[in-house]
């Protein structure tokens, strides 16, 4: 068993704020740090963290080496990650408030020049005991959901940054839909009626999380964990990729939804993206002190 991700990969640059800045206003930041982020760095950090066999699959330019190392360094095996002379590694300025709110622009650089029929080549080695996470943060997701799809793969689809017509050409080929509330509310919305998934995976931030197995009709909840947020950012991501790794290596959807709502519950108490992404160990630390 094994995740395959297809994914972002990000350089964070992260600036602190009192407040977000209104339309045409000007601040000055409280602070700057850089880091590795992108929702699919960010899952796969997660994944790899959470105990998973996880493979990468992207791109990025020709420098940053050090993204790559850190990426390595969590577990994440990057034999399959194109590195592009005409593109920039994709990057995203993250703005952060006082509330550990936050505000993102992304430019995704090579993120969006993935080769799909080399993409399409790498999901050959699937096999129908694996799992594939994409997200809407790259090119191929179609391409690469069709092929895990065709190898009998689970297929989880994370719809952010939300887009309903990206929605729209991948849903035939996903098992499992994962959105938070807001952009649950969008796809509702476009496109109602039912859905040809297995199940839905709803975040809810403070208020928990749910799973929805369509096939049964049956409805497990999961509540948040008490803490003091620091910094949101990859949370979600955090929680994506903890669950994953939790169904991949057998658990059922109540221990899946209880450990990826522990990890994401760590991770809001420090600051960073995937840098912050806590270990299998810290996180069972934590559920170890938690009511069942």
């Amino acid at each position: 068993m094994a995740i395959w991700n297809l994914g972002s990969i990000n350089i964070d640059h992260v600036y602190r704020l009192d407040s977000l800045p209104r339309p045409g206003e000007t601040l000055a930041s409280r602070g700057y740090a850089q880091g590795l982020g992108g929702k699919g760095a960010n899952q796969s950090v997660a994944a790899a963290r959470a105990g998973a066999t996880t493979h990468h699959l992207g791109a990025m330019g020709t420098g940053d080496d050090w993204v790559r190392d850190r990426l390595a360094q969590a577990g994440v095996d990057m034999g399959q990650v194109a590195r592009l002379d005409d593109q920039a590694t994709g990057h995203a300025i993250i703005l952060l408030d006082a509330d550990a709110e936050n505000a993102i622009v992304i430019h995704p650089g090579a993120n969006r020049a993935i080769d799909e029929a080399a993409l399409t080549d790498a999901l050959s080695a699937l096999s129908p005991s694996d799992t594939l996470l994409i997200q809407n943060e790259t090119n191929g997701q179609v391409a690469a959901a069709q092929a895990a799809q065709a190898r009998g793969a689970r297929v989880i689809y994370s719809a952010a940054p939300f887009d309903l017509e990206a929605v729209r050409a991948v849903l035939p080929h996903v098992s499992i839909l994962a959105m938070n509330e807001g952009e649950a509310q969008q796809l509702f919305a476009g496109i109602p009626g039912d859905l040809p998934v297995q199940g839905l995976l709803i975040t809810r931030g403070a208020h928990g999380a749910e799973y929805r197995d369509l096939t049964t009709g049956q409805v497990h909840s999961q509540s948040s964990f008490r803490v003091t947020p620091v910094d949101t950012t990859g949370a979600g991501d955090t929680f994506a990729g903890y669950f994953a790794a939790a169904l991949d290596g057998g658990a059922d959807v109540p221990a899946a939804l209880r450990l990826a709502s522990g990890a994401a519950a760590v991770k809001v108490t420090r600051a960073g993206a995937g840098d912050a992404i806590p270990t299998r160990a810290e996180v069972d630390a934590f559920l170890a002190d938690q009511p069942i």
